[in-house]
């Protein structure tokens, strides 16, 4: 099969019109270069050049290949360039897998920062319902990096982003909440029925783990697969909902607390391999500008 190599011999010596010339500036020698050509000569099925004593003239055959050995290392060359501005994080795509919550919560503000800086690179982005699941699909090679809780047995870079931390999401005029009050034990809830998740979202699991340490099975009231949806219903009134504190919207008309025991869940970031120019570029924006708590949670979470 034809080599870009052997194209580019071809080429260089038609375009100095002599071998000799040829190996000079390919930096070979020049039976090496007469070797490469005839070897080209054979995949083709026939003579492409026919060599005379003081020049090199194309065949038929070597006319008809001719512009598509040219064409070929063009597009090689366009190939390296697009790597090149890739490493350069100029341009291509970056494809990034998360888990809902961190869409919503994490990424927003990292992605922003990302467009000012790198505006020519593209963001694919993939989203699931729970951390074992966003693991799966790093693991089959969905995307160049993940965002989400901190996957278990995992042989990849994992980078620690933060310690994300939860509340409790109560209505204005709940009892609990009345007095400027800012935490709340779980177990005073235990008697309520809960906005809890799908059983197929992993903040199924945070919230009935949160509620049996404190000593009781959460009771759902209603049960929603958007993970945006929780902090909006219990505002509602229809039950306190356990959140990220990442995802409450600044204009909140809900009542937040913490719970007590606290509940929290490390937020890492992670890739198979050592991550290339562009993933790694990526990896240093969101140990810079993802936030666990914004500051407009925890001005409202401050005593007083």
């Amino acid at each position: 099969m034809a080599t870009l190599r052997q194209f580019e011999y071809l080429v260089t010596v038609v375009d100095t019109g002599s071998f000799t010339r040829a190996a000079e500036l390919l930096h070979v020698t020049q039976p090496a270069l007469s070797h490469q050509v005839r070897a080209l000569e054979r995949d083709a099925g026939g003579p492409l050049l026919e060599r005379l004593p003081r020049a090199v003239r194309l065949t038929p055959m070597g006319r008809a290949m001719l512009p598509h050995a040219r064409a070929a290392l063009a597009d090689a060359e366009r190939a390296r360039s697009a790597a090149r501005q890739v490493s350069g994080l100029e341009s291509g795509e970056l494809q990034l897998a998360t888990v809902y919550s961190a869409s919503l919560g994490v990424l927003p503000p990292v992605l922003r920062a990302w467009r000012r800086e790198h505006g020519g690179v593209r963001i694919r982005l993939f989203e699931h319902r729970h951390g074992d699941e966003l693991k799966a699909s790093m693991a089959a090679g969905q995307a160049d990096v993940a965002v989400g809780p901190a996957p278990s047995d995992w042989d990849g870079p994992v980078h620690a982003l933060g310690v994300e931390e939860f509340v409790v999401v109560l209505p204005p005029d709940d009892p609990v909440a009345v007095g400027g009050a800012t935490r709340v034990e779980l177990a005073m809830l235990a008697d309520r029925g809960w906005v809890h998740y799908s059983p197929e979202n992993g903040l199924s699991e945070v919230l009935d783990a949160a509620c049996a340490g404190a000593g009781f099975q959460a009771r759902a009231a209603v049960r929603s697969e958007q993970t945006a949806a929780a902090p909006m219903l219990a505002a509602a009134g229809l039950g306190p909902a356990l959140v990220p504190a990442n995802i409450i919207p600044k204009q909140f008309d809900g009542e937040l607390l913490r719970p007590d025991p606290p509940v929290h869940r490390t937020l890492t970031a992670y890739t198979r391999s050592g991550p290339d120019p562009l993933t790694a570029a990526f990896v240093d924006t969101l140990a810079r500008k993802a936030s666990v708590l914004p500051d407009h949670v925890r001005r409202r979470l401050a005593p007083g």
